[in-house]
């Protein structure tokens, strides 16, 4: 049997790159996928043609089944719509994937109040409206799984991309705080960090030979080879993985680590200014994280 034979996910983002290989890769599992596409471009500030139609007719040519939606992820009323379409289309909702996006990169001094708003409505608030679209009915049937795209610009950092970066790590502490919440309906949640050449990544300046050298290895790191987590997270055989935040570069899987304590120091009279300085500071320091960024993580050639 396929992995999602008689399951039925959304996919938000779902007309081109990343969103386009889940859709078709999760069709070819057996699912029927409900193809979101708002239809804008990467900054999400004009229409660009309609892609979501382009996987569906993809996805029924191959003999799978699937419905277009043009909603906006950043509006909680089209979250509802998609969750009340694929139910009324397919009859119940198993999985959701929350993968739009856009970028507005900028500097952070020169970053508009525009920019950073912009970007944490689709990808953070968009993320939170269509989980929570899907919350009652995955509650009300005892199951579900989310699959959030979050980011090494959120995990690790990168330039010019704080209004990203804060939203993709929100990401994490979203699905984190679902997983908590709703494990006991036997609700899953987890994250993917996706390493792909996209229209996303095509941003990516190559000003000089180091930069240049990276995006020539990016773009050989193809959106399908994305697609095998998701439909393993929205399958039964992840019944067991939840909260989790996984990284997928070409032919390599991550587990990535959390937020944990890394050292402490105890000062039994308690703590002042002073102490902190000559003291604690000196101890940890040797234990503080740098300036670092994906590049600087991730610095060999995908495998």
């Amino acid at each position: 049997m396929s992995m999602l034979e008689d399951k039925v996910v959304i996919i938000t983002g779902a007309g081109r790159g990343i969103g386009r290989e889940f859709s078709l890769a999760c069709a070819a599992e057996g699912a029927a996928v409900v193809v979101n596409d708002f239809g804008v471009s990467t900054d999400g500030t004009g229409p660009e043609g309609s892609p979501a139609e382009q996987v569906v007719e993809e996805i029924r040519a191959a003999g799978g089944r699937a419905s277009p939606n043009h909603g906006n992820v950043a509006k909680y009323a089209d979250a509802l719509a998609m969750v009340e379409q694929a139910i009324a289309t397919f009859g119940q909702l198993d999985g959701v994937v929350n993968n739009a996006g856009i970028l507005r990169d900028r500097i952070f001094h020169k970053m508009t109040e525009d920019d950073w708003h912009s970007v944490i409505d689709v990808h953070l608030n968009g993320s939170f409206n269509v989980s929570r679209a899907a919350a009652d009915h995955f509650r009300e049937r005892e199951t579900g799984a989310y699959v959030h795209m979050t980011s090494a610009s959120g995990l690790v950092g990168n330039f010019g991309q704080a209004n990203y970066s804060a939203a993709k790590l929100g990401i994490c502490a979203l699905s984190k705080s679902i997983a908590l919440d709703m494990g006991r309906y036997n609700v899953r949640s987890n994250c993917i960090a996706p390493f792909a050449w996209t229209r996303m990544t095509n941003t990516i300046p190559a000003r000089n030979e180091a930069e240049i050298a990276r995006v020539r290895r990016l773009q050989n790191m193809t959106p399908d080879k994305i697609a095998p987590m998701a439909v393993y997270l929205l399958s039964d055989a992840a019944a067991e993985v939840n909260a989790q935040v996984f990284g997928v570069r070409f032919n390599e899987i991550f587990l990535m680590n959390q937020p944990r304590p890394v050292r402490s120091m105890h000062r039994a009279e308690g703590w002042t200014a002073a102490s902190i300085a000559a003291h604690c500071i000196p101890a940890l320091k040797q234990n503080f994280m740098g300036l670092e960024r994906s590049p600087d993580v991730w610095c060999w050639d995908p495998v």
